[in-house]
This record gives C-alpha cells, structure tokens and sequence, in this order.
C-alpha cells in the first residue's frame, strides 16, 4: 500500500521492483495532480474498475513504441495521403477521454476509465501534462487517443475509433510530433497484439526505468500543444 510522504499532496509508492509477477505494485492513494506524477515518473500508473480500491502497477515486461520504430500498413498509408481525417490535438480532451470509457473492447466488462480517472485525467490535462490526438471526418469527431507527458516519454493510456482506422491515423500523426520534439519513446504499458503489430516491442521492466530516467532529464512540453 502507497505510504504518505511528508509533502502534502504526494504518495510515496514503493519500489518497482517489488510489484508482483502480474506488476501489481500497490493499493490505495488518490489521483491527484502530484501523485500521478511521481507514478508515472517511477515508471507506475493505476489501473482499476469501478468500485474497486486504486491499484498501481508496473509490469514487467513493458511495451514500448520507439518512434522511428511505427509500422503502418499500405492501406493506412493510402488513408493518410488521401488526407481522409484531418488531426488536431487538445482540442476536445473530454470528449476524447469519454470516447474511450464507453469503448466497448473485445474480452473486457465494463471499463478501467472510471469516472474518478476521468476526473483525474482532466485535472492533468488542464495543468498541461496530459493531451489528446483527434482525427475528425467532416467536421465530427471520428477517433483519437489520449496520454501523460513527461519529459521526452509520452505515456499512452487510450485509443479509440468510431470510423475505420481513425485511431491508427491519430497515433500516426502523434509519432510525427513526437519524432519532431526528439521524444524518446511511447509507454504502451500492456502488451497486446494490436500495439505489436504497429511496431512496439517489449523491453524488460530494468531497460523501461533506465530509458525513462534519461528521458526525465529533458524538460516537459507542457500546456496545450498546437
């Protein structure tokens, strides 16, 4: 369980390397601005469902995307030159966070984004750590993602689409910003096959932090991105 730390306002959490074999880390704390900073600055983030206590984890492995690394598919290539979706970014963050709550996904009830985690995600969007892709299909909002930003690591916490490959072309558009900021990786936590096939590949949870803690020495582009 996450102990209190003698700044208001901050969990101490312990260290990674005591998660259990699932990564299941620790029970407990809160969302708040601070505390979802530390986490994800210790290579930790929460993952519950609704009516559950908050649970932290880090997996080992750990999937990660290197930007230069993204592989697309010939007719998402074509989608992309055709300019089918125009992508903005920050430009409806709740909505997109909404979005993919009510995603329904293969082999999962319900959703982990639960109305505190959506409130949680917000706050930090508002204070300019976490940011949306969107990708609109005559003016309506057609599919997007949203995840945390620290330092040269962008943490991705959801997609989702209501149009084919509309996710895909907002992922593609945010590994363009990315590779043009020099970010070093994007954090996909869980592996699974959809994230593999883009080109992401798990590196063991000791290759994770040593890749962060570098990455932590750049500083955050904070505030919305345009």
């Amino acid at each position: 369980m996450p102990g209190n730390s003698s700044a208001p306002g901050i969990i101490t959490f312990p260290s990674p390397d005591k998660a259990d074999p699932d990564g299941l880390l620790a029970v407990g704390g809160d969302l708040s601005v601070n505390t979802l900073i530390s986490a994800y600055s210790q290579g930790i983030f929460p993952w519950y469902s609704q009516g559950m206590p908050i649970l932290w984890w880090s997996p080992d492995p750990r999937l990660v995307l290197f930007p230069g690394r993204l592989k697309i598919s010939k007719s998402l290539k074509h989608i992309i030159r055709q300019k089918k979706y125009m992508v903005k970014k920050d430009t409806c963050f709740e909505k997109v966070i909404e979005y993919c709550a009510s995603t329904t996904r293969k082999g999962q009830e319900g959703t982990w984004i639960t109305d505190e985690m959506k409130k949680a995600y917000i706050r930090l969007h508002n204070e300019g750590y976490a940011h949306s892709f969107e990708s609109y299909y005559n003016n309506e909002l057609a599919g997007g993602l949203y995840g945390v930003s620290l330092g040269r690591t962008f943490f991705g916490e959801s997609m989702f689409y209501r149009m084919t490959d509309a996710s895909k072309v907002a992922l593609y558009y945010l590994v363009e910003q990315l590779k043009q900021w020099g970010f070093h990786f994007i954090d996909a936590q869980q592996s699974t096959p959809h994230m593999k096939m883009m080109g992401a590949q798990e590196v063991t949870r000791k290759d994770f932090l040593r890749m962060l803690n570098i990455s932590l020495r750049q500083p955050t582009i904070k505030g919305k991105w345009k």
